[in-house]
């Protein structure tokens, strides 16, 4: 099986309390690509400029990504600019041109149709719906958004998430999308649309997924965060989530409650080591062992044991 992924690649500029880089290779499609394709064949959909280096083409091409859906026509690149606090949970856009990318439409080609796992990354959502429309009955589709389309373009996407199989967003916009001051509320209110799964990004303090379960313990997942003493570079931390969450999937073949409960702690651990430098460049050595190992991690931090009857209080009831 092989993953489809349709958003932007870029050139960034990045400030953190670590320090700065200075357009590094940058763009949702990206970092799922470079996470994803640990896990399975990843095909682009984008567009970059005349300008976009060659190195860093080589770099996607040498991770098993197939570039037959960039095009790359004359003028600049997609470019932001970017300075997060000292927490890290607050990020300040110092500038964000478009450049080609405010053109792009995207063209899946014929013989790309048909990819079974498609994700589309946080863009305009009537081009998410473009990208549905012409794809062929895939398995699995996901979808990121933000702040920005609720506002601007809400009939939209609410028209693209009932179209979709999951939804990736952070509590912030799921609130907000959904008009509740409620998670699980809003939750409500956005699967009702038609999606099986709504993922809530809670950046540090994790995630929860809600699925279309009847009781709590089979509607509702919760993640905590990897614990990380140093966090270098958030950007992409949500993409590579998803990469990890859509790429185990893809793998794994199966979409039952329990493999999404195990994709989301593959999310996780991913999204946690893209945080430990800048752009991509803690991706480029990282293997399904390294995610595989923190995942036992994972599990591992969250594990407790059934109380006893004597814990009960005897009689074999909680207490």
């Amino acid at each position: 099986m092989s993953i489809l992924v349709v958003g932007s690649v870029g050139l960034d500029n990045v400030q953190t309390p670590a320090g700065s880089r200075t357009r590094t290779l940058g763009g949702a499609c990206t970092y799922f690509a470079t996470a994803a394709s640990l896990y399975d064949r990843v095909h682009i959909v984008a567009v970059v400029g005349s300008d976009f280096p060659q190195e860093h083409l080589d770099f996607l091409r040498r991770r098993n990504v197939d570039l037959c859906g960039l095009q790359i026509v004359e003028g600049k690149t997609f470019f932001w600019a970017g300075r997060y606090d000292e927490d890290l949970d607050t990020c300040q856009t110092l500038d964000t041109q478009l450049n080609v990318f405010a053109d792009f439409h995207p063209l899946i080609p014929d013989e790309l149709r048909a990819t079974e796992y498609v994700f589309l990354a946080n863009i305009d959502p009537d081009l998410q719906i473009e990208v549905l429309q012409q794809m062929r009955a895939p398995k699995l589709t996901a979808l990121d958004s933000m702040n920005y389309w609720i506002t601007s373009k809400r009939e939209s996407l609410t028209r693209a998430l009932t179209m979709v199989d999951v939804v990736l967003l952070n509590q912030k916009e799921a609130l907000q999308f959904a008009g509740e001051s409620n998670l699980l509320s809003a939750a409500r209110r956005i699967l009702g649309l038609g999606p099986k799964a709504l993922i809530v990004k809670k950046g540090e303090h994790g995630s929860i997924c809600f699925m279309r379960g009847k009781g709590l313990g089979d509607s509702l997942f919760l993640a905590p965060a990897y614990p990380l003493e140093h966090v270098v570079d958030p950007t992409g931390a949500g993409d590579t989530f998803a990469a990890g969450f859509m790429g185990y999937l893809a793998r794994d073949g199966g979409l039952s409650a329990a493999a999404l409960r195990r994709a989301v702690v593959h999310g996780t651990a991913v999204a946690s080591f893209t945080v430990e430098d800048f752009s991509v460049d803690r991706l480029r050595t990282l293997s399904l062992q390294d995610i595989q190992a923190r995942y036992d991690e994972l599990r591992y931090l969250t594990y407790f044991e059934a109380l006893t009857s004597a814990e009960c209080g005897g009689f074999g009831e909680p207490i």
